[in-house]
């Protein structure tokens, strides 16, 4: 067992994105995605599923040519190679963020 600390507590890095790996596994990886009120979610997609827990903070999530409002509670699924992102970010957003198998693991060939 381990007890994860610090997943979905926003924190402010040297970008205003800001991404923190917590947990790294070969076939899961977990970590807290922070974006700023008002700042820009400029990622690309993964070659991992993802799913995303909204902590705290309100938006706008986009993924598949779709949209929804999302804030605490939420749980967004991205299967791998889909183009997504938080958008209309209106209060400091923190999600902690599920990869499998971990991000990165995947040729993006």
């Amino acid at each position: 067992m381990r007890v994860i600390d610090g997943a979905g507590t926003f924190t402010r890095g040297a970008d205003p994105v800001h991404w923190v790996e917590q947990l790294r596994v070969p076939d899961l990886s977990v970590g807290t995605y922070s974006i700023p009120a008002g700042s820009v979610d400029d990622q690309e997609p993964h070659t991992e599923d993802e799913i995303y827990v909204v902590i705290s903070g309100r938006a706008t999530f986009e993924g598949g040519g779709d949209h929804a409002a999302v804030g605490p509670g939420s749980v967004i699924f991205v299967p791998a190679n889909e183009v997504h992102r938080f958008t209309d970010i209106t209060e400091d957003l923190a999600t902690v963020v599920i990869f499998a198998p971990a991000e990165g693991s995947r040729s993006s060939a």
